[in-house]
C-alpha cells in the first residue's frame, strides 16, 4: 500500500515524520539561539541614544529621509514596509539604547537603504511576493486535489507553486545578510565602540540563522514531496 504525501492515504509516511522533527527542532534551536542572543545584548548599553535615533541617522546618512519610523506591538516584531516606506520598530527597539535595540533598529534602516539604493535581490524579492502570497494560499489545496483525484498534473502544479515559496526562502538570505552587513558597517562608521559592532553582529547573525532554518526547512519539503510525487507515480 503507498504512501501519499504528508501522510495523506492509508499510512503514516515515517520520511514526512522525519521532516517535521527535523523543522521543528531547527525552529525551535534557531528562535531559542535569537531570543537568548538578544537578551543578553539588551542588556548591555549602546554608545548611542535609542535604536529608532539611531536608525534615523543611518538612513538620513544614506539619502533616505523621507522613511517614517513608527511602532509595532509585540517582540522582535520589526520590519520595514516599502508600501509605506518605513521601519516599523517593537517598543523596545524602538525607545530602547541597547546593543541589540540598536542593532535591530539599524537592521530595518538597512533594508530602506537597499531600497533607495535599488539592491538587486531586494528588488527580484519585491518582485516575487505577489507570486508567493498567491501560491501558498493554493499550493496545499491543489496538491490535496491531485491526491485525492489521482491526477499527476495537479500534483505537479502544486509542486510548481510551493518551488516559488522555496525560491522566495533562497532570496531572502542575501537580502537579510545584507542589511545585516549595512547596519553593523553604519554602526562601526558612527564610531561606536568595538563592544557595540560585536554585539550588533553577534545579534543579527542570530537572527539571519531563523532565515537559514526557513530556507533549509523549504528546501527539505520540497525534495520530500519531489520524492513522494516520483514514488507514488511509480
Amino acid at each position: 500500500m503507498p504512501y501519499y504525501g504528508f501522510g495523506y492515504g492509508f499510512g503514516i509516511d515515517p520520511a514526512y515524520l522525519l521532516l517535521v522533527v527535523v523543522s521543528l527542532v531547527l525552529g525551535m534551536a534557531t528562535q531559542g539561539y535569537i531570543n537568548s542572543t538578544y537578551r543578553t545584548w539588551s542588556k548591555v548599553k549602546g554608545d548611542g541614544a535609542s535604536g529608532a535615533d539611531v536608525a534615523r541617522r543611518m538612513l538620513d546618512a544614506n539619502g533616505c529621509g523621507r522613511v517614517g519610523i513608527k511602532s509595532t506591538a509585540g517582540h522582535l516584531t520589526d520590519h520595514y514596509d516599502p508600501r509605506d516606506n518605513s521601519l516599523y520598530l517593537s517598543g523596545e527597539n524602538l525607545s530602547g539604547g541597547s546593543v541589540a535595540s540598536i542593532a535591530v533598529a539599524c537592521h530595518e534602516a538597512g533594508h530602506a537603504v537597499q531600497r533607495q539604493s535599488g539592491y538587486f535581490m531586494m528588488r527580484v524579492r519585491s518582485a516575487l511576493v505577489p507570486v508567493v502570497n498567491l501560491s501558498q494560499s493554493m499550493w496545499m489545496l491543489v496538491f490535496i486535489m491531485g491526491v485525492a483525484l489521482n491526477i499527476a498534473g495537479l500534483t505537479t502544479l502544486a509542486i510548481v507553486l510551493f518551488a516559488f515559496s522555496v525560491l522566495f526562502q533562497i532570496v531572502t538570505l542575501p537580502v537579510e545578510l545584507d542589511a545585516s552587513r549595512r547596519a553593523v558597517d553604519y554602526i562601526r562608521a558612527s564610531g561606536m565602540s568595538e563592544l557595540n559592532v560585536r554585539g550588533a553582529r553577534k545579534v543579527l547573525t542570530a537572527a539571519a540563522l531563523t532565515y537559514v532554518a526557513a530556507a533549509l526547512t523549504s528546501i527539505l519539503q520540497l525534495v520530500y514531496l519531489l520524492g513522494r510525487t516520483d514514488r507514488s507515480r511509480d
